[in-house]
C-alpha cells in the first residue's frame, strides 16, 4: 500500500509535468472526486492550467498549478503514471493485472504526455484546493520535539497516535509496526507513557527505518514483513509473533522484545 515512501516517489515522478499546460482531464468517476469537489469542477478549474510544483505533506501529494491546487490522495492501491512509466511497480495489495477502468483520473497535456492515477480498489481520490492545515509534521522531516509534541499526554495507543495523520503525516501500517519493532516499543501502550529515553529511541528508529525501508525500495521490504501472517516469528529469534487490532487496523508486533 501506498505509505510515504511510495508517494514521495509519486512525487518525483509528477514533478516531471512541472511546466506543462493541461489540455483535458480525464475525470470520469464522481466518486473519486472528494470534499465537494465535482468531476465537473475538476475539467474546469483544470484545463488550461499550467503545473508549476508538485509537493507533498505526508501521503497527500499537492500539485500547484496556475490557477487551482490539486490534491492527490492514493488509499491501498493507487499508483501514479506518468507518460506511461510507473516510479513503482508493485504495491503489496496490488493486482497484476490492469482494467482501462482502473484510471480514475488523468491530465493530458499540450504537447503530448499524460499523468494518470490508477486505483484497483478506488480507495484514492483527488480533489481541489485540500486543506493542508490538517495534517501534522513530515514524517521525513520530523524533529524529535515533533514527536514529542505528537505523543502528548494521549492515553490512546501508541501506534494509533503515530498512525494519526493530524499528529504526524507520512505514517501507515506497515512503518509504524515496523519502526515500533525496531524502537522495541510495544504498540499497545498508551501514547503519554513513554519516557525522555524511549521517545528519543522511538524517534532514532522512525527515521531509520523510513531511510532503510526507502532504499530498500517500499514500505513492504521491512525486516518484520516476513513475519506479518498467521504463526509468524520475530525476525530476531523467531519468537511467536502476536497479531490484533490496534487503532483498526491489523497489528503484528512481538510480546518478547516490544515493551
Amino acid at each position: 500500500m501506498p505509505e510515504i515512501i511510495e508517494v514521495e516517489a509519486y512525487r518525483r515522478a509528477i514533478s516531471a509535468t512541472e511546466g506543462r499546460t493541461i489540455a483535458r482531464v480525464h475525470a470520469p468517476d464522481e466518486w473519486f472526486a472528494k470534499d465537494g469537489t465535482t468531476t465537473d469542477a475538476l475539467r474546469l478549474e483544470l484545463t488550461g492550467a499550467r503545473i508549476e510544483e508538485a509537493r507533498r505533506i505526508g501521503k497527500l501529494v499537492i500539485v500547484d498549478t496556475d490557477g487551482p491546487r490539486l490534491g492527490l490522495r492514493f488509499g491501498m492501491t493507487g499508483k501514479i503514471v506518468v507518460d506511461g512509466a510507473m516510479p513503482i511497480d508493485h504495491l503489496l495489495y496490488d493486482s497484476p493485472r490492469h482494467e482501462p477502468a482502473w484510471d480514475r483520473f488523468g491530465l493530458e497535456f499540450e504537447g503530448g504526455g499524460a499523468m494518470v492515477l490508477r486505483d484497483p480498489r478506488r480507495l484514492g481520490g483527488v480533489q481541489l484546493e485540500p486543506d493542508e492545515s490538517k495534517l501534522g509534521p513530515d514524517a521525513l522531516s520530523l524533529t524529535l520535539g515533533q514527536l514529542r509534541k505528537a505523543l502528548g499526554d494521549s492515553t490512546v495507543a501508541l501506534k494509533a497516535r503515530l498512525l494519526d495523520q493530524r499528529r504526524v503525516a507520512g505514517l501507515g501500517n506497515l512503518l509504524v509496526d515496523e519502526a515500533l519493532w525496531r524502537a522495541g516499543l510495544s504498540p499497545v501502550r498508551e501514547a503519554r507513557s513513554l519516557d525522555a529515553r524511549e521517545t528519543a529511541r522511538l524517534h532514532r528508529n522512525v527515521r531509520r527505518t523510513l531511510a532503510v525501508l526507502g532504499e530498500r525500495g517500499g514500505s513492504h521490504t521491512g525486516d518484520l514483513q516476513p513475519g506479518r501472517e498467521r504463526g509468524g516469528g520475530c525476525p530476531r529469534d523467531g519468537a511467536a509473533l502476536r497479531r490484533e487490532q490496534v487503532g483498526g487496523r491489523t497489528t503484528y508486533w512481538c510480546p518478547d522484545h516490544q515493551t
